[in-house]
């Protein structure tokens, strides 16, 4: 499918979206604008959720969308990665029930729930 835009030329191709100049920004844009839309819907039932099924939730709609096709990212720069890293940050604070300026979020993506960071992931994906 191709979409042409006033300023830029870009396809999208079983759900990422490439620009003509290869950067990475539309797809990683559209992928952040889902999660946070989903982050944003599951904040608001939290309150009615157990740690699990809300950690379940999260990863039906947050890190599987950020995890696919995250290969293509393997050469982006970090001004890229740190916009999806930002979904993870909040996605661990939906998890854990924690607010923005909470100490502890490394710790707690780390080695509570076992995530890895956005350059770690995709260097994972990329080579395993």
């Amino acid at each position: 499918m191709f979409f042409y835009s006033f300023r830029e030329f870009f396809v999208c191709v079983l759900g990422v979206h490439l620009s003509s100049d290869v950067s990475m920004d539309k797809h990683v844009s559209s992928v952040s604008m889902t999660c946070f839309h989903h982050l944003r819907q599951l904040r608001c039932i939290r309150r009615s959720l157990d740690a699990d099924s809300a950690a379940t939730l999260v990863h039906a709609f947050v890190t599987s969308r950020v995890d696919y096709c995250n290969a293509v990212l393997a050469t982006a720069p970090k001004t890229t990665t740190d916009r999806l890293q930002r979904v993870l940050n909040a996605a661990a604070r939906v998890v854990s029930d924690t607010r923005k300026f909470d100490h502890g979020l490394s710790r707690l993506m780390h080695q509570e729930l076992h995530w890895l960071d956005i350059p770690e992931r995709v260097s994972y994906y990329y080579y395993y």
